[in-house]
């Protein structure tokens, strides 16, 4: 089985076009909770799935750059650049994210933080 370091490594890679997105969604738990550090944590994948789609929609492809990554256990830390690529505009977002990783090497908790008036601005 994968350490949890590479399962989030695989996580983050996989991210680019909407079909690439469901690649990475696959690499979580059913009950899987998603916390956009401000916003509202989403529990369960098919909510999460819904989270994601909504905030992708129009964009062209996303890509996670993982500037640094850590792991004690199955705690995985990032340090990475998210970036949304809309037809007339690129937003790229530092984010800080926190990943845990089940016994079965599926990502139980994905908790981002970044700085969503940063997010806003750069949406012009």
């Amino acid at each position: 089985m994968a350490e949890p370091i590479d399962v989030v490594r695989e996580f983050c890679d996989a991210w680019g076009t909407p079909a690439a997105i469901d690649a990475a969604l696959g690499l979580l738990a059913d009950d899987c909770v998603y916390h956009n550090i401000p916003l509202e944590p989403v529990h369960g994948i098919d909510d999460i799935r819904a989270t994601v789609n909504g905030f992708s929609a129009g964009v062209d492809k996303v890509e996670f750059e993982t500037l640094a990554i850590a792991a004690n256990g199955s705690t995985v830390l990032t340090e990475r650049i998210d970036t949304f690529f809309f037809p007339d505009n690129t937003i790229a977002l530092p984010v800080m994210g926190t990943f845990e990783v089940n016994a079965d090497g599926k990502i139980s908790a994905w908790r981002d933080y970044f700085d969503m008036n940063q997010f806003l601005s750069q949406m012009g």
